[in-house]
């Protein structure tokens, strides 16, 4: 390697003898690992067709598009649908919902997920530890439709709720769960730690087991007891894992989800209800208004990767695990 001044500059020139002879190590390498490459060519074209192509229906968000004209005949209308949305009162409404119900189920979660997973860890005996474990996985394998079923059974004026609390004397008479609104938020949120809250524990477990059991001996002789080895052991074990998990997470903050509140919703909770997919689906698709569905997609995509790289930022200036 030579350096050569040019006024008070050096600057390093490249030997081209080391230039070909790294050229010839890559080409080397895609050689020996080809079959590799060959594996994962299924794999790059199916994210190549199903995630980058259709980017190109963007360009439908900047225009009124007609689904019977050729590109070359859509009126270009710029950011026309965007203003529309964050002027729209019910597009106001529906975000309000939207960010609500994901953090409740983002803090409900995570925060179920983990204690059951504490405690399944402190179960000695495997027998019920895998009933347990089973139990709690099950409802994961249910649909939506079947889910929101039994909610809305259970929920119903002669439910099995309702039945509970007037037998308990909470309540004299029973409650409309599905017909207020105040109430539909937590019953979204109940509906999604009962369905997602044993297969969410599933990682925490696996964490869980790769955390040295000399720990857990040391602290048998110091005189720890269950609750101080979780709080001081199991806990900050785990906690490169749930910080991972929470950044993922919040880059998900606008998915609230669709099916739960597009089945339970009515018109007497419409206004706590409906989220950015159902306003998508009610006054874009369903009108044949591709256009302001389109720019609702792609301003839940923007504040998603936003959010994400928010998130990834803050956990490294706090010297957490990141994903970038």
């Amino acid at each position: 390697m030579e350096e050569i001044a040019i006024g008070a500059k050096p600057v390093k020139q490249v030997d081209p003898k080391k230039k070909r002879s790294n050229k010839r190590l890559t080409w080397a390498t895609i050689k020996e690992q080809r079959q590799l490459i060959y594996m994962s060519v299924p794999l790059l074209a199916y994210i190549v067709l199903f995630a980058y192509v259709p980017i190109w229906g963007w360009s439908m968000a900047f225009q009124d598009y007609k689904p019977a004209r050729s590109f070359d005949e859509q009126t270009w209308v710029g950011f026309k649908h965007f203003k529309f949305l964050f002027t729209d009162d019910n597009f106001m409404r529906v975000l309000r919902n939207t960010l609500a119900m994901s953090m409740i189920n983002l803090i409900l979660g995570f925060v179920t997920a983990i204690i059951l997973a504490l405690l399944l860890n402190e179960i000695k005996k495997i027998f019920w530890k895998r009933t347990v474990q089973t139990i709690s996985y099950l409802p994961h394998f249910l649909s939506w439709i079947i889910v929101t079923g039994i909610v809305a059974t259970s929920l119903a004026s002669d439910g099995i709720i309702n039945e509970v609390l007037m037998k308990l004397h909470l309540v004299d008479k029973p409650i409309l769960w599905l017909s207020e609104g105040k109430y539909f938020w937590g019953v979204v949120g109940a509906s999604h730690v009962w369905k997602e809250v044993g297969w969410n524990t599933i990682i925490y477990l696996a964490a869980m087991a790769s955390i040295d059991p000399a720990l857990y001996e040391a602290a048998d002789i110091d005189g720890a007891n269950r609750y101080q080895k979780m709080w001081n052991i199991t806990l900050p074990g785990i906690k490169p894992t749930i910080i991972i998990l929470l950044i993922m997470s919040i880059g998900h903050i606008l998915e609230a989800g669709f099916e739960v509140q597009y089945l339970l919703g009515n018109g007497l909770v419409v206004d706590w209800s409906e989220t950015i997919d159902i306003f998508v689906l009610k006054y874009g698709i369903a009108q044949s208004n591709y256009s302001l569905a389109t720019a609702g997609g792609i301003f839940k995509t923007i504040v998603s990767i936003t959010m994400l790289l928010l998130a990834n930022w803050t956990a490294k200036r706090l010297g957490e695990e990141r994903l970038l």
